[in-house]
C-alpha cells in the first residue's frame, strides 16, 4: 500500500504564487510515476503535470510556462510550483501516484484546495 499526503493549497490573488507538496509512503516501486491532478465541481478531473521516476515530464497545455513539477526522489516528494495563477485555476489538486510492475497500481491523496481570488 501508498499513502500520499498533500500540503500546501490556500487562497491566493490572482497572479500569485503556490507550492504544493506531496509525500508519497509505504511501497514505491522504483520505476513509477507521480502527477497533479484537478478538478472543479460539475468537471472531469484533468491531469496538470506527471513526473516519472525517470525524469520524464509532461504538462497540461494551459499550465505550460506557469507551473513546474519537480520531485526529490530520496524523500519520495512531488512538488508543484504555481506561478501566474489565474481564477481558472481555482480547483481541488490531487497528488497521484501510479506503481509500475507486472501490473499498474495506482493511489490518490486526499487532495487540496487552491483558491485563486482577489
Amino acid at each position: 500500500q501508498v499513502q500520499l499526503v498533500e500540503s500546501g493549497g490556500g487562497l491566493v490573488q490572482p497572479g500569485g504564487s503556490l507550492r504544493l507538496s506531496c509525500a508519497a509512503s509505504g511501497s514505491i516501486f522504483s520505476i513509477n510515476a507521480m502527477a497533479w491532478y484537478r478538478q472543479v465541481p460539475g468537471k472531469q478531473r484533468e491531469l496538470v503535470a506527471s513526473i516519472t521516476s525517470g525524469g520524464a515530464i509532461i504538462y497540461e497545455d494551459s499550465v505550460k510556462g506557469r507551473f513546474t513539477i519537480s520531485r526529490a526522489n530520496a524523500k519520495n516528494t512531488v512538488y508543484l510550483q504555481m506561478n501566474s495563477l489565474q481564477p481558472e485555476d481555482t480547483a481541488v489538486y490531487s497528488c497521484n501516484l501510479r506503481n509500475f510492475g507486472v501490473d499498474v497500481h495506482t493511489y490518490w491523496g486526499q487532495g487540496t484546495q487552491v483558491t485563486v481570488s482577489s
